[in-house]
């Protein structure tokens, strides 16, 4: 039979390890991030540590995640958005953006993008070592970076230094649609190879 601590510490060794998973971080990044000792990770996915509540603290702000998410039991995490639950907004000339995740991600922003015929948006610079990624759903899609033009025909995926300046347009005779991902600068974010 187990006990509560016992199911504590398997819920803190199973979560510690997801969550590091989920983030793309080593144990020695994590550790690095938290300022505690890698033994200390080690020991809290292994489940035999006696972390202090410091340390817990320390690992679950590094991980971006509340304390009793760390502790917390396995549990249904299925839930439905209604579109009707997501607020778009209109950005530049005839462009609809909503949010694609309904839920904070840590150091990214997705957003899906419809873009009317004619459709003209401006993108919005970001710290260096930012990174943005769009990829083309429906129609044809226009990308001017840095008076580069890409254009993205669907499934196409285009990948950039998001400091640089950028613009949206759609130039065909139909709707377009895509999604673009932003990973903030700081987010373990490579650097692209012309940024150093």
């Amino acid at each position: 039979m187990s006990t509560p601590t016992a199911d504590a510490t398997s819920h803190l060794a199973r979560n510690v390890a997801a969550l590091r998973h989920t983030r793309g971080l080593t144990q020695q990044d994590l550790a690095a991030a938290a300022g505690v000792p890698r033994s200390t990770i080690t020991s809290l996915e292994s489940g035999t540590g006696n972390p202090s509540l410091q340390s817990l603290l320390k690992v679950a702000h590094a991980l971006a995640a509340p304390l009793d998410e760390l502790l917390a039991a396995p549990r249904a995490a299925v839930r439905l958005w209604r579109a009707a639950e997501f607020t778009p907004q209109h950005k530049g000339r005839d462009v609809v953006v909503r949010s694609l995740v309904p839920e904070p991600v840590p150091n990214e922003q997705m957003e899906l993008m419809a873009l009317g015929v004619g459709a003209v948006m401006a993108g919005t610079p970001h710290l260096p070592a930012t990174r943005e990624y769009f990829t083309c759903l429906d129609g044809r899609v226009t990308l001017v970076v840095a008076g580069d033009l890409h254009v993205l025909e669907p499934g196409d995926t285009l990948a950039f230094p998001g400091h640089l300046p950028h613009s949206y347009l759609n130039r065909a005779d139909a709707p377009a649609r895509g999604v673009s991902l932003v990973v903030w600068a700081g987010a373990g974010a490579r650097p692209f190879a012309d940024e150093g």
